[in-house]
């Protein structure tokens, strides 16, 4: 099959499930707000989003003004990816709404630090399907094998083969979900007997989806790095 990037796979997954209200075009706003660490390569994050749009027709909208997040303005976004959010970026008004965009079949892509946010907010960790629980340092980029676990889905089709080796800032979590039937559906594992500072076990998943509350979310751990952005698998 034609070779695509992640994020095309991506929006593949998400962009036809989005709000039941119609829409004329596919547009998607990427929300950068962070509260806490702020990672550099949100930038090259960005860009690898708009190359993705400019290829494909579809409008962005980045922000990282938590005003963004009202009932009238969410309406008009297939997908909403928070792309390395960290901390505590929208109030209860903002979180509310979000909340109702997701209910009424919004779309979600959660990219690495997006689970290292809102951690008051139970209902954003059940959307993510974890809250980030540590990583390994010294160095905090390591390489290890990724076992693909789910071969049929469209943002995992590409890889062929059962092991992808790379490296990022693989994280630890906190899960919400114990079992996949319970919750998330594992694209991807990391085998925590190729490097140090692992922590979650045999289960410890790093790319997922779900159902959720009405809408659709998708979230992988990688995108720490810049070159995870432009790396073609």
């Amino acid at each position: 099959m034609q070779k695509l990037t992640l994020f095309t796979l991506i929006s593949i997954l998400l962009l036809g499930f989005g709000c039941d209200k119609k829409r004329d075009e596919i547009r998607l706003l990427v929300f950068s707000k962070t509260a806490g660490y702020r990672h550099q390569s949100i930038g090259a994050g960005q860009q690898a989003i708009f190359k993705m749009a400019e290829e494909q027709g579809w409008k962005i909208d980045t922000t990282e003004e938590a005003t963004a997040f009202t009932e009238e303005n969410l309406q008009k976004y297939s997908t909403v990816v928070f792309l390395n959010t960290t901390g505590d970026i929208l109030n209860v008004a903002q979180q509310r709404d979000f909340e109702r965009y997701i209910q009424s079949g919004g779309g979600f892509v959660g990219i690495h630090a997006a689970s290292d946010t809102e951690y008051d907010w139970p209902w954003y960790g059940r959307l993510v399907g974890a809250y980030f629980n540590g990583h390994p340092n010294n160095p905090n980029v390591r390489e290890a094998d990724m076992k693909i676990v789910k071969k049929d889905h469209p943002s995992t089709a590409h890889f062929g083969g059962d092991v992808w080796h790379r490296s990022d800032e693989f994280y630890n979590f906190k899960k919400i979900y114990d079992n996949p039937a319970d919750g998330i559906v594992p694209l991807v594992e990391i085998d925590e007997t190729t490097y140090e500072g692992g922590t979650n076990g045999d289960f410890h998943p790093m790319s997922w989806y779900h159902d959720f509350d009405g809408g659709r979310a998708w979230y992988s751990n990688f995108g720490h790095t810049d070159e995870t952005f432009s790396e073609e698998a």
